[in-house]
This record gives structure tokens, C-alpha cells and sequence, in this order.
């Protein structure tokens, strides 16, 4: 008899235990999918939903705030996908917030994000539609870096045929890089090129003091002294203009708030006489 009883006691305990861990992962499963507590609805419409699926979440500045309840394939190029919410975060979506898909990670799950609007105040409704922006695809991406490849290879066979000319080629930009007693000329020819620049320089310095030419320099010196004067000049007449027309802007004003100031008066003062 006394092994009966704990032998029921036990099979008690499991049927208790197992009843506790079902409503456990009864609750923890609703909790969620947002199947306890206030919610309501909203929608958006895609061109590809990228895999998303029904029960994928929501997000709302990082924070899962919902859940994927239907995806709804409306015709060949529109997909509209309806989502459940929590209740206490409707008051931070306004009308004009946008979804976007994205993953979780970089192989995770599909992930909706919704991100707030900028302009308008208004909290979106139950049942209310917000706009959606085309997120960006694994192949669009794959395809770019495809091209890139495409670039460097023929940028890398471009290099390989200049190298190759450059060493093999009888040019004169190859045996410049070659041939060293080339090299050694065209040095030559930059050091003589300096030298007569310089020397150019000396001799009109010289030439400056040499009476005969002293007047010409002295003319043109003169000239940009004037040019640099009526420059100035011009400068100045175009400050004192602006000035003038801010002066005359601010008496107008003024003037105009004035008689604005008497109208009111006579105003106020007709209707006290009608009182």
C-alpha cells in the first residue's frame, strides 16, 4: 500500500512539474509573439520582403516592440506586410515613420526596423499604413564587389603592360628611367634652366637701377599704385552705398511702425468712443 502511495505521490509531481513548465513556455511563446497585453496594428507595403517571414521581429530604435503577423502578396510587384504592436509604444510612431527590412547580424534572421519620422507629431492609428524604404540586397552588393574585382584586374594587367614597356621599350620615358647618362642630361638641363631663371631675375633687379629704364619701371610702378588706389576707392564707395541703403531700410521701418503705432491708436481711441 505504502508503495502505491509514493508511486502516485511521484507520478504527482511529474504531472505537476510538466504542467508548470508547459504554461511556462505557453506564456514565454505569447509573451513573444505579443499574444498578451495591449497591441494594435500597422502596415506597410515592399516591392521583396528579402525572406522575411511571420513571427520575425520588430524593431523600434533597437528595441523589439513587435512581431511579423502576416505577409500578404497583393500583386506581381507589391507586398504589403501587416505587423502587431505593443500598445505602449504607439505614442513614439508617428505617421510619418518609415520600415525597412534588414538582418540580424550578418547572417541572422530578417529583422523589420521602423525608424521615427521628423516633421510630423501626429501618433500613428490602429490599422494605419506607414511608408517603407527598400533596404539593400545581398546580390546588389555581391554585384559591386564583383565590378570592383573587374576593376583592379584590369587596372592590375594595365600596370603589368606599363612595367613591362618600361623595362623592355625603347622609349624615351624608358630610357630616361634606363639609361643613366640620360638621366644624368635631363638633370643637367633642370639645374641650367634654374640657373638662368635666376640670372633672368638678377638682371631685371639690375635693370630696375639703370637710369635708362628707371622711368618705365617707374611708371609701371605707378600704374598699380593708381589701379590698387581706385580698387580701393571702388571698394569703399560700395560700403558707403550699403550702408546708405541699410539706413534707409531702417528708416523706412521705423516710419512704417510709426504710422502702424498711430493707426492702432485711433483704433483704440474710435472704439472707446463708441463705448
Amino acid at each position: 500500500m505504502e508503495k502505491e502511495s509514493g508511486s502516485t505521490w511521484k507520478l504527482g509531481m511529474f504531472v505537476t512539474i510538466g504542467l508548470l513548465l508547459f504554461i511556462m513556455a505557453v506564456y514565454f511563446i505569447g509573451k513573444q509573439q505579443n499574444l498578451f497585453g495591449s497591441t494594435f496594428h500597422i502596415s506597410s507595403q515592399f516591392k521583396t520582403v528579402s525572406g522575411l517571414e511571420v513571427g520575425n521581429n520588430v524593431r523600434f530604435s533597437g528595441i523589439n516592440v513587435g512581431t511579423v503577423e502576416q505577409i500578404q502578396l497583393k500583386n506581381d510587384s507589391t507586398v504589403n506586410v501587416i505587423l502587431v504592436m505593443k500598445e505602449d509604444v504607439r505614442k513614439f510612431i508617428k505617421t510619418d515613420a518609415t520600415a525597412s527590412i534588414g538582418s540580424d547580424g550578418l547572417m541572422g534572421d530578417k529583422v523589420l526596423t521602423i525608424s521615427p519620422g521628423a516633421k510630423s507629431q501626429k501618433e500613428i492609428e490602429d490599422n494605419g499604413q506607414i511608408a517603407s524604404v527598400d533596404g539593400i540586397e545581398m546580390h546588389d552588393i555581391m554585384k559591386s564587389v564583383k565590378k570592383s574585382v573587374d576593376n583592379i584586374g584590369i587596372i592590375s594587367d594595365e600596370i603589368a603592360i606599363f612595367s613591362h614597356s618600361m623595362n623592355n621599350g625603347n622609349g624615351a620615358l624608358a630610357r630616361l628611367v634606363r639609361d643613366d647618362k640620360m638621366a644624368n642630361s635631363v638633370s643637367n638641363t633642370l639645374s641650367n634652366l634654374e640657373s638662368g631663371t635666376k640670372g633672368f631675375s638678377e638682371n631685371m633687379e639690375a635693370a630696375k637701377s639703370n637710369f635708362l629704364f628707371r622711368g618705365y619701371f617707374k611708371k609701371k610702378e605707378k600704374k598699380a599704385e593708381e589701379k590698387k588706389e581706385k580698387q580701393e576707392e571702388a571698394k569703399k564707395e560700395k560700403q558707403e552705398q550699403q550702408e546708405k541703403a541699410a539706413k534707409e531700410k531702417e528708416e523706412k521701418e521705423q516710419k512704417e511702425k510709426e504710422e502702424k503705432q498711430k493707426q492702432e491708436e485711433a483704433k483704440k481711441a474710435e472704439a472707446d468712443k463708441k463705448k
